[in-house]
């Protein structure tokens, strides 16, 4: 072995070079991070581009694949991206070629595209060898002026080709096409907007630099999406994300309602949000429908052709149209939300979330730097055939003596040089020249152009001197671009698509329900607090089984749509929703599990709620109130404190309001019979005395109609009816003791 093979500093052994693994891992994980910042996943706030797109549209360039062109394949396109300026792989590449070209995806595409190029329900683009494209008008006016020395141009990753860093970007393609990319801890994600909406914001900046930013936003008024829709968003939260960058809009489907005759209908789906796949979408509904969690819909078709339509079949005609789509807008991305993160690199290198002002701030500045690169570089073009065109005046003036140079000299270039006072480029100029030309040469013609061209020196002098003219400039290049997106002049490409509206405000209780499917069941509660709902109305409990050593406590019909409240001896009113309740079969579960109770609490009573009724709710030492029972509904495990009692005490009473009179009987059998007008409504408290008692509690309480009398049943079921003449001695006031319960009252101490 040589001894040059041998590797430095060691005796023929491996070279082994020690690295400290966190700074090695600190460094390579940074240089990744910004690599995929910079290089990948943001775009640059001047043209919105990122370097792939940026690539792609600068190869058609070169191509010369401009609209009034030929096609060319999308694989010769890509092949020439990858092998020049982008090293990655091709199909990453062909992806981002086809985005750029549906018009579904880009709000103004890029990319005019011929074959198949995909679809809204997600099917994929045909091979690139198959597809053809070109560029459209709006990739033009992006490029506008590149060849003019309007840009920074850099060295390809194999340093044979050049590069441009950014665009010209006549075209404020950041925000009329949006973006979104996820780089290392940042993401970036912009909607598209309506090109004629930014330019009239721009031109707002440039007439008033320190423009409001709720001023632009009346020009602005939002994301327009090529697949339209309508916002939802309250107009609070979109002032807000514009102004920080950050936020997100709503966006729902537009649907409408469709009579099918004899009071039938469908309801029709014609856009959806942005960004969804149509055949997913409609795979999801129909998983809700077979699954019954949209319980209102019968079925749902896909009638689409070139345009949208799907086709939503109510259950009945009686289903309300409105809280059909709500919830269907709960369950689906018929309603979506996009966010807005407008996370940019500032001036091709810094990234940061900017607002709706700085974005538009900066996109001027740079077609302001455009406009100075263009017009220097033009003002050089002039000053150089200007120079030539006085050297061709001197020869013109003396044509004869230049031919004889020409003719007889050795060194013709020098003495021209020396005779007529040149320039080395005008005499190349002169000798350079066709013998044809010498016939064109006409003085007064130069003199024309030379006239002309001094007067444009003059003109972009005064440009290049003056700040006022160059924004002048600019405002009516901006001017220009509005003129071509203008609604009124394009409606199909300039016309805004996407539509704003408040979100409908149904009580969400309505959609809640219509979430559900509406079954009658039995709900059963045992002695120990286990529940569960039995299917079907049950007219027989005696068959229900239950654990050793447990009983029936109390059964009683509802709906799945009901609410079912349970009341406990704390006071505290718990909320459940029926179609949420564990099944019959077995024993059901313990409520402690379903609820937050507290251990030395037990289950006073449970029945389905009704928004319409009241309650009268006491305490064992006859302490009560009335309350609304919507007024206690819990949204949350906790449950909702009502009846406020220390212990002792408890509450033990709830029984729903009803006739004008309350009749109450206390464990020393004592009957007290006085007007509901006394017990006042409350939300929350202790409430006040029914009943006095020296010891013990409250037994059982009744409200009735005096009118019809005071009913009780005994242990042999029979009904007994006090009227208002047999009750005189027990009628009292609140809070007096009462009397010994009349004959044949109970013994159990309860109405029955």
């Amino acid at each position: 072995m040589g001894k040059d093979l041998i590797p430095p500093g060691s005796d023929g052994g491996d070279a082994i070079e020690p690295v400290d693994l966190k700074k090695a891992l600190e460094e390579r994980y940074l240089a990744y991070a910004l690599s995929t910042i910079m290089h990948r996943a943001l775009p640059d706030v001047r043209d919105g581009l990122k370097p792939v797109h940026r690539r792609i549209v600068h190869t058609m360039r070169l191509l010369r694949l401009s609209p009034d062109q030929g096609f060319a394949k999308c694989a010769r396109i890509v092949g020439d991206v990858m092998g020049k300026f982008h090293p990655h792989g091709d199909q990453s590449i062909y992806d981002a070629l086809v985005r750029l070209a549906q018009p579904f995806a880009m709000r103004y595409p890029l990319v005019d595209g011929q074959g198949n190029f995909g679809n809204i329900d997600g099917d994929n683009a045909a091979a690139m060898r198959y597809t053809e494209a070109r560029m459209t008008e709006v990739a033009v006016e992006i490029l506008s002026g590149i060849t003019e020395d309007a840009v920074d141009f850099r060295l390809t990753y194999n340093e044979e080709d050049e590069e441009p860093t950014v665009l010209p970007g006549a075209f404020p393609n950041l925000l009329c096409n949006g973006s979104s990319g996820i780089a290392v801890g940042m993401a970036t994600s912009i909607p598209p907007h309506n090109a004629a909406e930014i330019c009239d914001a721009a031109l707002a900046i440039i007439d008033t630099p320190d423009v409001e930013e709720d001023k632009l936003l009346e020009f602005v008024k939002g994301p327009d999406f090529p697949t339209g829709g309508i916002i939802v968003e309250d107009q609070a939260s979109i002032r807000e994300a514009y102004a920080t960058g950050r936020g997100g809009f709503r966006v729902r489907a537009r649907w409408h309602k469709e009579d099918q005759g004899r009071g039938t209908w469908n309801a029709v789906v014609t856009e959806i949000p942005y960004g969804v796949q149509k055949s997913r979408l409609i795979e999801k509904i129909a998983e809700l429908i077979i699954a019954r969690r949209l319980p209102l819909l019968e079925d749902i078709r896909d009638e689409s052709a070139e345009d949208i339509r799907i086709v939503l079949v109510p259950k009945s005609r009686t289903v309300e149209a409105e809280i059909l789509m709500e919830s269907v807008f709960k369950l689906t991305d018929l309603e979506s939300r996009f966010p807005l993160n407008m996370n940019v690199l500032s001036r091709g290198k810094v990234p940061g979330v900017m607002s709706l002002k700085q974005v538009l701030r900066e996109w001027l500045d740079h077609r302001r730097d455009v406009l100075l690169r263009r017009s220097r570089h033009r003002l050089a073009e002039i000053e150089r055939r200007l120079e030539i065109l006085s050297g061709y005046l001197i020869a013109y003036l003396n044509i004869d003596e230049v031919i004889r140079i020409i003719r007889e000299e050795d060194e013709p270039k020098q003495v021209m040089m020396t005779r007529f006072n040149l320039t080395d480029t005008q005499a190349e100029a002169i000798l350079n020249m066709r013998l044809r030309a010498l016939r064109k040469l006409e003085e007064f013609e130069i003199r024309t152009e030379f006239d002309k061209l001094s007067e444009e020196k003059a003109g972009i002098e005064a440009l290049l001197a003056s700040t006022e003219r160059q924004w002048k400039t600019v405002r009516w290049e901006v001017a220009k671009v509005r003129q071509t997106f203008d609604p009124e002049k394009n409606p199909g490409l300039g016309a805004r698509r996407t539509t704003f509206a408040d979100a409908p405000t149904h009580d969400l209780e309505e959609v809640h329900e219509a979430l559900i499917e509406r079954e009658p069941i039995t709900v059963v509660l045992s002695e120990k607090g286990w529940l569960r709902a039995m299917k079907g109305h049950l007219s027989d409990y005696s068959s229900l089984s239950f654990k050793e050593g447990d009983g029936l406590k109390l059964a009683f019909p509802a709906q799945t749509t009901d609410k079912i409240l349970l009341f406990t001896t704390g006071g505290k009113f718990y909320t459940l929703g029926a179609d949420r309740l564990p099944g019959g079969r077995g024993h059901g579960e313990p409520v402690r599990i379903m609820v937050d109770m507290e251990n030395d609490q037990a289950i006073v009573t449970a029945f389905a709620h009704d928004p319409e009724r009241k309650l009268l709710v006491a305490s064992h030492l006859g302490n009560g109130f009335v309350v609304a029972e919507k007024e206690i509904i819990a949204n949350t495990r906790k449950g909702k404190q009502v009846v406020n009692v220390k212990a002792p005490d408890e509450a033990q009473i709830c029984v729903p309001v009803t006739g004008d009179h309350v009749a109450i009987v206390g464990q020393n059998r004592k009957l007290l019979v006085f007007p509901l007008a006394e017990v006042p409504e409350m939300g929350r408290g202790k409430g006040v005395r029914l009943q006095r008692y020296k010891d013990g509690g409250v037994s059982d309480i009744k409200t009735f109609a005096m009118e019809q009398g005071l009913s009780w049943q005994d242990s042999a079921e029979r009904t007994f009816v006090k009227s208002r003449e047999e009750l005189a001695e027990w009628i009292g006031a609140r809070a007096s003791a009462g009397r010994m319960t009349p004959k044949g009252f109970p013994r159990t101490g309860k109405f029955g």
